[in-house]
């Protein structure tokens, strides 16, 4: 069995003083054009040579990141309307991930009810036969079902050394119509999720030497309050942090998901990452050069958080 997942996670996150995730969201129309198929105008017209050029853009950011962070995350939709070539490919992307030294986040934020659920942690966590191949070392999960629909997915996730981010408060526009609600005994609706994702945590015996549990959570409030609060909530829960970037979030508005040491959060960024060869400000830096690009905004992003995140007292990565 791999070693605790918390444990892993936050050694890695001390080894390049990152507390940092990058979203590998492949979008066919945002590939750089070397990537597209010259033919090719959308997956209608060329959806084997389309996959094949996500493959390999895909392939050439995990080069470009493994130095610099130490977690990416896939976001398995990107893959599925491609059907098994797709998911071939995700699990291609996982596995070249897990050989650069990455921890892997696989996005599938998968829920449901007692028998479904258990299909559904087997499929995304288990390297057994008959699937036998390399799985993520972590996945986002729905808690809004309740402790039958999570349970599964924390008893496999445990057993196998791996770990679930369960969604607490997101990072869409209209969240906070549903999650920001306030209950009859004062608490938003997020906030009450959170107590459960510490009492789930709590009674499931995930516990690592880190001090953290396996049992993380998503969330992405940019309220400072709201984001104190749960913090206080769910002590010992590594945060998946979204919303840095290009859905407007900036390394300010994620310092309290941090305790006083800079453990306890990751910061994920995509869009502003991986598509920055798009952003006027890079393309003037490293005009015609995408890959200079990605890394240029890598880097910006680490200094970001660097700047509100207590120092770990590790390497800085090689410039």
């Amino acid at each position: 069995m791999a070693r605790h997942f918390a444990d892993r996670l936050t050694d890695a996150i001390v080894a390049k003083d990152a507390p940092a995730v990058v979203n590998i969201d492949p979008v066919p129309d945002r590939l750089p054009a070397e990537f597209r198929p010259a033919a090719a105008t959308g997956r209608e017209t060329d959806p084997a040579g389309v996959l094949q050029g996500m493959r390999a853009f895909c392939l050439r950011l995990i080069d470009i990141v493994a130095p610099l962070v130490p977690v990416v995350k896939f976001n398995v939709a990107c893959f599925e309307p491609f059907h098994a070539a797709g998911i071939q490919v995700y699990d291609d992307l996982i596995a070249e991930a897990s050989r650069r030294g990455l921890v892997v986040i696989g996005d599938v934020k998968r829920g449901d009810v007692g028998h479904t659920a258990a299909q559904y942690a087997q499929a995304h966590f288990n390297e057994a036969p008959p699937a036998a191949t390399k799985t993520p070392d972590a996945i986002t999960i729905n808690g809004y079902l309740g402790w039958d629909g999570v349970k599964p997915f924390i008893d496999v996730a445990r057993d196998q050394g791996k770990g679930v981010f369960i969604l607490v408060r997101t990072s869409n526009d209209s969240a906070a119509s549903i999650q920001d609600v306030v209950t009859q005994d004062g608490r938003k609706v997020h906030e009450i999720l959170a107590s459960l994702v510490a009492q789930w945590a709590d009674e499931s015996d995930t516990l690592g030497d880190s001090g953290y549990t396996s049992v993380g959570a998503v969330v992405a409030t940019r309220r400072s309050d709201d984001a104190a609060r749960l913090r206080a909530a769910m002590p010992r829960s590594v945060f998946l942090v979204p919303g840095y970037g290009a859905q407007g979030g900036k390394a300010e508005d994620y310092k309290h998901y941090f305790k006083a040491d800079g453990t306890g959060a990751i910061v994920a960024a995509g869009r502003s990452i991986v598509y920055a060869h798009g952003s006027p400000a890079y393309q003037q830096r490293f005009p015609g050069d995408w890959s200079r690009c990605v890394e240029q905004a890598c880097r910006d992003f680490i200094g970001d958080l660097r700047r509100i995140v207590p120092a770990h007292g590790a390497k800085t990565p090689p410039h």
